[in-house]
């Protein structure tokens, strides 16, 4: 307990102070509600409309989690497919970076013509955002592997199957772990995106709500529902971490 205290407490009490901060700010220098509402407004306006933004938050959690799971396969097969050959790391790696490079906002349209508008394309721009960061550290854990544990396989007449599941893959785990836990906070940030191009209207998303509160020029209630985007990327984040910590854990002492 006296742990969690320990991990929660510092942010959670640098968070309290920099709303105190921004109330104050606002209260001083009154920029209005339209600018900067205060974070009690903000607050006000999420308990006002709680279903509303309950729903969105539930339609982005849903697409974020779809990416995400799409990225982090098909991150690791793809790292694990490139590690195979040095041809493949050399021709398609450079090619991968082209994911993390191109703005998802241009490329949204496009994807509103090949998937449609709805929950497709957002988890397809939650993936493209989020699945470089897993290949790029699978691929990096698998190269990281102690060259002398690949002799030991080869000599042993294991396949190349058999090594890549058997040592490259677990020796790589934690690299793969941090990929993971910096694609669930982008799978968020490219629902999101995605959800301004090509989100459904009926049962509306974070996105739309982002989108609909601006036009009406309710800056509080924009705010709210990037507070509840927020809380999905935290949430996420937390998941793939426990699990991870656990994985880990299992990993440092099965390597003791």
């Amino acid at each position: 307990m006296n742990r969690a205290l320990r991990v929660v407490l510092p942010p959670l009490l640098v968070l309290l102070a920099l709303l105190f901060a921004w109330q104050c700010a606002v209260w001083l220098l009154q920029p209005g509600d339209y600018v900067l509402p205060a974070p009690l407004a903000v607050a006000s306006e999420a308990q006002a409309q709680p279903l509303l933004l309950l729903r969105a938050l539930g339609q982005t959690a849903l697409s974020a989690v779809l990416g995400f799971l799409l990225a982090a396969s098909c991150g690791i097969v793809a790292g694990s497919i490139i590690s195979f050959s040095s041809f493949l790391r050399r021709g398609l790696y450079p090619l991968a970076t082209l994911l993390q490079m191109v703005p998802v906002v241009a490329i949204a349209p496009v994807l509103v013509i090949w998937c449609g508008y709805g929950r497709p394309t957002v988890v397809a721009s939650a993936t493209i955002v989020a699945v470089f960061p897993v290949l790029a550290n699978t691929l990096e854990g698998i190269r990281s592997c102690d060259p002398k544990l690949h002799e030991l396989f080869s000599v042993c007449g294991a396949s190349r199957l058999a090594r890549w599941w058997r040592l490259e893959l677990p020796a790589a785990l934690p690299q793969v772990v941090t990929g993971l836990r910096i694609a669930a906070g982008l799978a968020v940030i490219g629902a999101v995106v995605g959800e301004f191009i090509g989100a459904f209207v009926s049962d509306p998303p974070i996105g739309t709500v982002i989108q609909t509160a601006m036009r009406e020029g309710n800056t509080a209630l924009v705010l709210a529902a990037v507070a509840c985007s927020t809380v999905a990327g935290f949430a996420l984040f937390g998941v793939v971490s426990l699990i991870g910590h656990l994985l880990l854990r299992r990993w440092h002492a099965s390597s003791r």
